[in-house]
């Protein structure tokens, strides 16, 4: 089984890639974000001729979150982060596939810090952090794909110099990330790959994509019954440099069948 997560920057205008990659790479499971979209607006025909249902949290111009399942209709379990009831930013949708338990996410980026919007990224974070827990009580096999926003180590990033004052690189972000993992999630992406050098971002200027000066920051976290069934995990890097791209590519993992 193919989990993957891709933040398409614009469901409409990346329509094609999306279908493109779909057809190409058939992921059983796939993770959306930035649809930047409404949910009246959501492109479900053409998905559904892709062979996917899905389900969806839209949002006029922002943010916005989406399962797609190959073959099968997710089941909604949950639609919006616990812990805020005042949050109306679209960012989280959970659901449950072939017997996983789905959250795909999209964590604020955070900029610019110090500031309001660094301050809702970290209440956020925490308040992932809170369900992500309650979510491995379960004991059942659990992913939490998405867009983190959160660069971990000076490792995943082709140079933290420049970086150094975003949000996606701070002390407190990274921690939050840690302390994730520190309850017992596994990075898919690094685990498979601990050495190298890889990426999921590259941002649109300064030639960032034929420079490979990229960014990690799209992560599967694998909860540890689903952990056991890791095979691989890869990028698609071949999405990013398509016709007009996202700047995220495509990551996924591949699991045994429970």
């Amino acid at each position: 089984m193919k989990i993957a997560t891709f933040n398409v920057n614009g469901i409409a205008s990346r329509l094609p890639a999306l279908l493109e990659w779909l057809a190409r790479e058939s992921p059983d499971i796939a993770c959306l974000q930035e649809l930047k979209a409404p949910d009246a607006a959501f492109p479900v025909a053409a998905i559904r001729l892709a062979g996917y249902e899905a389900v969806w949290h839209g949002q006029r111009s922002f943010n916005g979150v989406a399962i797609l399942a190959r073959g099968a209709a997710p089941v909604e379990l949950r639609r919006g982060l616990p812990g805020d009831p005042d949050d109306t930013h679209s960012r989280y949708i959970e659901a449950e596939v072939a017997g996983l338990v789905v959250g795909c996410l999209y964590l604020p980026n955070g900029n610019p810090q110090p500031g309001p919007k660094f301050e809702y990224k970290l209440a956020w974070l925490e308040r992932l952090i809170r369900h992500a827990e309650t979510l491995l009580a379960l004991g059942r096999p659990v992913v939490l794909a998405g867009d983190y926003n959160v660069v971990p180590t000076d490792f995943d990033i082709y140079d933290p110099t420049y970086w150094r004052k975003d949000a996606l690189l701070q002390p407190q972000s990274r921690a939050g990330y840690q302390r994730l993992l520190d309850q017992g999630w596994t990075d898919a992406l690094r685990e498979r790959h601990p050495q190298e050098r890889i990426y999921t971002f590259w941002d649109y200027f300064r030639d960032h994509w034929k420079r490979n000066a990229g960014l990690r920051i799209d992560h599967l976290l694998l909860s540890p019954a689903l952990a056991s069934r890791l095979e691989d995990a890869n990028v698609d890097g071949w999405v990013r440099g398509g016709h007009k791209p996202s700047d995220h590519a495509p990551t996924w993992a591949r699991v045994r069948e429970g």
